[in-house]
């Protein structure tokens, strides 16, 4: 696949400098006509009876088996979620921790994984990276260890700095649990989920498939608690409500994914070029480049491919004027930065009118 077929792909980028993956991913046209080919099934065929229901788990293996195969871990060690967030908690309440155990996490980390961590019921400890050089991140994180850590929460790209947090070396350092918030990663970068207990995907963003998609892999599913069941975790279960759970992650899967959804996200894999994690990197460090000339750059070089920036005026109003110029990026109203999202679409003229967007 050239670079030319991969972002005719996308018929957005017909219109716009499409600079949000971050948020959400662009939707190709063979992720939409294979989204419409089972919409329209079930509009003619209906949604009841064995070859529906056999239709949409033959779907969800193929996708735990994808997704698996993408981060390097085995199918029955991932669960099929419909959010980064919806994996956090997962995770994060599986683990049953009580108001004498602690979460270490950052303060560069989306609500998706601090809502689960505070409404855990332990204590959080929060390590302050904002502000800080990627090469002080991992001091900065065991400094907030005690002997009562229970677990280490982070993202493996922050969504606000756009910073690589040291997850080998945190491994290296640590016994306990590592949960790994990978909205920012999976798709984006290479990743390797093997070594960590949780990672956490997100489908609409970097894989460019349908909202509500996502996984979680489990190192060691036997050690977390289901919680909460769903009708997908459970092999058989009493009238009172108890019940046999799946086994490996199946158990944690968080319950009914569309048929539409499934076969979306399929056709988003399978339209991935394989280059598309060394174009992505490419197409960061340009823009890292280019940016400087026209706004104060957040991120450091060498990171993935989020590219955070200052600039003045109101970051919000500054995406807005940009959005009417046809280029699509986020504001951060928490940091007050704006940020582009560079993907293996990203062609030099979107990072041109990027810059010439926010020099007018």
């Amino acid at each position: 696949m050239t670079f030319e077929e991969a972002r005719a792909a996308f018929p957005v980028l017909e219109r716009l400098a499409y600079l949000n993956a971050g948020s959400v991913g662009p939707l190709s046209r063979a992720a939409a006509e294979a989204m419409r080919t089972e919409l329209d099934a079930d509009v003619a065929k209906g949604r009841a009876g064995k070859p529906f229901v056999d239709a949409m788990l033959d779907l969800r293996a193929q996708v735990r088996e994808r997704i698996a195969g993408l981060i390097g871990v085995d199918a029955a060690q991932l669960a099929l979620t419909s959010s980064t967030t919806n994996s956090c908690a997962i995770a994060i309440l599986g683990l049953r921790l009580g108001p004498e155990d602690e979460i270490v996490t950052t303060d560069v980390e989306h609500f998706g994984l601090l809502g689960p961590a505070y409404a855990s019921g332990a204590r959080v400890r929060v390590a302050n990276l904002l502000g800080r050089p990627a090469s002080e991140a991992l001091d900065t994180i065991l400094a907030e260890m005690t002997p009562q850590t229970r677990l280490i929460a982070l993202s493996h790209v922050s969504w606000t700095t756009g910073q690589l947090l040291p997850l080998v070396e945190l491994r290296e350092a640590v016994d306990v649990p590592i949960l790994v918030d990978g909205a920012q990663s999976v798709g984006a970068i290479r990743v390797d989920a093997a070594p960590l207990d949780f990672y956490t995907v997100s489908g609409q963003k970097w894989l460019c498939a349908p909202d509500a998609t996502g996984a979680l892999y489990v190192r060691d599913p036997e050690r977390l608690a289901v919680a909460p069941p769903t009708y997908f975790s459970q092999e058989s279960h009493e009238r009172s409500g108890s019940f046999v759970p799946k086994e490996g992650a199946a158990r944690f899967d968080s319950g009914w994914i569309p048929r539409a959804s499934l076969a979306g996200l399929l056709a988003a894999m399978d339209g991935a070029p394989e280059w598309r994690f060394e174009r992505g990197a490419e197409a960061a460090a340009q823009c890292r480049e280019l940016l400087a000339d026209v706004a104060d750059v957040v991120t450091e070089s060498d990171q993935a491919t989020l590219v955070s920036f200052r600039v003045d005026g109101d970051p919000e109003e500054r995406a807005a004027r940009a959005y009417g110029q046809g280029v699509a990026i986020r504001d951060l109203p928490a940091v007050g930065w704006l940020r582009a999202s560079c993907g293996y679409w990203t062609s030099d003229e979107d990072l041109a009118r990027l810059v010439a967007a926010l020099g007018q």
